[in-house]
């Protein structure tokens, strides 16, 4: 499965990375409606924080976001989808029990890995940022002034050098 097309799938919904019912059931080549049975008869297996349930603002406000709002009969679900987080989805798969589940898992948990590899190394290099920030801060503004004032003085040398004498001048022949 590749990494990218999974990564498209992942949402941020309540502050986590979850993927939705409706991309996971397309994932697992199962009907969404039979994924959500086999969720329903295992639920004391999902606590909320693996999966839950969208809100229909929620929904609605995905739905525009990802560009899928289509309005007229049949064209959505009438059931707000299931939201699983990485734990969530991975419970998932062991309740689904195929080897397409086992293999989509692998490659899910693969792109929820990178997605926190790569947010946790942004924001190390967002914190150092500002660590150096705090820390320089009072020499890059003094560095900056002295600049500023080279600026200003070659500015004003030029302006002097470029300016016409003013007065009488005498030309010898």
């Amino acid at each position: 499965m590749n990494l990218e097309s999974i990564n498209q799938k992942i949402y941020e919904i309540r502050y986590m990375k979850v993927m939705l019912d409706y991309d996971l059931s397309e994932l697992y080549e199962v009907e969404t409606k039979r994924l959500k049975e086999a969720v329903r008869r295992n639920l004391i297996r999902f606590p909320s924080d693996f999966m839950f349930e969208l809100t229909r603002e929620e929904y609605n406000s995905l739905r525009t976001q990802i560009a899928t709002l289509e309005v007229g009969k049949g064209k959505y679900s009438k059931f707000n989808p299931f939201a699983f987080t990485e734990h969530g989805v991975t419970m998932l798969s062991s309740i689904l029990n195929s080897d397409k589940a086992i293999e989509i898992n692998i490659s899910v948990v693969r792109a929820f890995v990178y997605i926190r590899q790569y947010a946790l190394t942004h924001a190390d290099l967002s914190s150092k940022l500002k660590l150096l920030e705090t820390k320089y801060d009072k020499q890059f503004d003094d560095v900056f002034e002295a600049i500023n004032y080279l600026l200003k003085k070659d500015t004003q040398e030029k302006q002097v050098k470029n300016r016409h004498n003013i007065g009488y001048k005498q030309y010898f022949n």
